[in-house]
């Protein structure tokens, strides 16, 4: 979803890139809740670190504790920085219905399109 809102909302400035430890796959309801918002983001897919890594980004920004403690040692100069939310997947894990679970992308959604809005700036 982050990188969704950062090619929607800041294309001009911010070349965005997601990758996790793990790959996953594209998630149906993340997929869901992006189009309720006007996002597309069905052209992503989930890759792995190993997938990026060789690339120079100026910031990697983590998005989970798992991979804020795990992040792996980039080869180029780059600066590290975790902003934490909540996993959705984990959340909706213990959803009585569809609606409480979709409930739970759509704030975490919308937490990280406030977050994307303040970029780059935040960053400096």
């Amino acid at each position: 979803m982050a990188e969704g809102w950062a090619r929607h909302l800041k294309n001009d400035s911010i070349q965005a890139f997601s990758a996790g430890l793990e790959a996953h796959g594209l998630n149906p309801n993340a997929v869901q809740v992006m189009q309720e918002s006007g996002v597309d983001i069905t052209d992503q897919k989930s890759q792995k670190m190993e997938e990026v890594e060789t690339i120079p980004f100026d910031f990697v920004i983590t998005v989970c504790s798992h991979a804020d403690t795990n992040c792996p040692i980039f080869s180029c100069s780059t600066t590290v920085v975790h902003f934490g939310f909540d996993d959705p997947p984990k959340l909706a894990e213990k959803a009585k219905t569809e609606e409480e679970a979709l409930n739970h992308y759509r704030r975490v959604r919308d937490e990280i399109r406030t977050f994307v809005e303040t970029l780059p700036e935040v960053l400096w």
